[in-house]
């Protein structure tokens, strides 16, 4: 929750400095840092950041179970991921000026992070009555390589307010064939964001808010038959669909 805290309050910044950066329109002018570099019409980066995962389970709700000599047991087992982990982000990019105000950047990065997934069991019970709990830590690592169009306004002294659109395909280099749940290897996001270009000395820093969402259903379903421990599969088959997203705090240096 502290972390979920402090992304609100960093993205809270991060609006106010674009609004801020849209009123300095009426601001005297100040000499202005690397004044050519956006005439470039092609340049690199680096980027570091860290993000939030979220998976949307839709889960199966009551169904029953034929069993291999014959016998039928009720199931009712609800999934939910009922926490954020912190993760963190590292990549490059390339960046190509299409016009004064439209730049296309391609910037291919691996995502590091994990989803904790709780199962509650309805059919059975603890020792205090409650629905039988069990927990499932889901780690990814996803290579990625975001396609993204950048709507940027006029440069005012040495800021830059612009908004991002685009299409992130994933490779997921994770998941154990004994776990309860597993993600599909492949995954495609639509994200959409917005940033800040900042003109220090050296070079320019831009800090950018973004948000991911699956345009697929990241369930492996045929994980289930590939489970040799069969007591997994009354959870494995709670749930028909799970969708993707993310919150990234990205910071390009270029």
């Amino acid at each position: 929750m502290r972390y979920i805290d402090s992304m609100k309050k960093i993205s809270l910044i991060i609006i106010s400095m674009i609004i801020a950066m849209t009123n300095a329109m009426a601001q005297e002018r100040t000499v202005e840092n690397r004044p050519y570099t956006d005439l470039r019409p092609f340049h690199f980066g680096v980027l570091v950041g860290s993000h939030l995962q979220d998976l949307e389970l839709q889960n199966v709700g009551p169904y029953t179970i034929v069993n291999e000599d014959g016998t039928q047991n009720d199931v009712f087992i609800s999934a939910d991921q009922d926490r954020f982990d912190a993760g963190f982000n590292v990549g490059v990019l390339g960046e190509l000026r299409l016009t004064q105000h439209l730049q296309f950047r391609v910037a291919p990065a691996m995502y590091f992070g994990s989803r904790h997934i709780t199962f509650h069991n309805f059919k059975e019970q603890d020792i205090n009555g409650n629905a039988l709990e069990c927990h499932q830590t889901l780690k990814t690592a996803y290579v990625s390589t975001a396609l993204d169009l950048i709507f940027a306004a006029p440069r005012f002294n040495n800021h830059r307010p612009y908004l991002m659109l685009g299409i992130n395909p994933m490779l997921n280099l994770s998941g154990k064939s004994n776990d309860y749940l597993r993600l599909k290897k492949y995954d495609a996001f639509v994200e959409i964001g917005a940033g800040c270009d900042f003109y220090l000395p050296f070079f320019k820093l831009r800090p950018e808010l973004k948000f991911l969402f699956s345009l697929m259903n990241s369930l492996d379903e045929k994980h289930a038959s590939r489970l040799e421990n069969k007591s997994m599969l009354p959870y494995t088959n709670s749930v028909k669909e799970a969708r993707s997203k993310m919150i990234v705090l990205t910071f390009y240096f270029e």
